[in-house]
């Protein structure tokens, strides 16, 4: 899976928003991230590992994110509810008008057979565009919040 999106957050508070893995990261991501599901399991300064669950999903990931390049966040799924794993990353680019662009990808590997078909829709059918639009809400949101 992968898109682009515009937000009107800074680059800065785009990277606090990936990144904060305090009690505010559901609040943040509320509509993509399932509170009762969300699990903080280890924290460091610059990477955290989580348990993290979309509301009405069938799957869940273990991810361990690592913020330690300024350039990017990434994640690398070490267990799922689909027996297999994968990686991602977030770039955020400074926006000519103050906002940011962000640039998101990830993979899923290993699936069990199953699940496939359902993982295959879910990075190439309409979710990417679903993702991004919850993501600029959220980025957003975040502006506005800490302004």
């Amino acid at each position: 899976m992968r898109f682009d999106i515009d937000t009107t957050a800074t680059p800065e508070q785009a990277r606090q928003a990936f990144t904060d893995f305090t009690g505010r990261r559901t609040l943040i991501w509320h509509k993509t991230l399932d509170p009762r599901r969300y699990e903080l399991r280890e924290l460091g300064d610059t990477w955290a590992v989580a348990r993290e669950s979309t509301s009405g999903s069938p799957f869940w990931v273990v991810a361990r994110y690592d913020w330690s390049d300024p350039t990017e966040i990434r994640w690398t799924v070490e267990q799922s509810s689909y027996g297999g794993g994968g990686t991602g990353l977030v770039r955020i680019t400074p926006a000519g008008d103050g906002g940011s662009h962000v640039h998101a990808e990830w993979t899923t590997t290993g699936a069990r057979p199953l699940q496939r078909p359902l993982l295959f829709l879910i990075h190439h059918g309409p979710m990417p565009r679903l993702i991004a639009r919850t993501w600029v809400d959220a980025l957003n949101g975040c502006a506005r919040f800490l302004e």
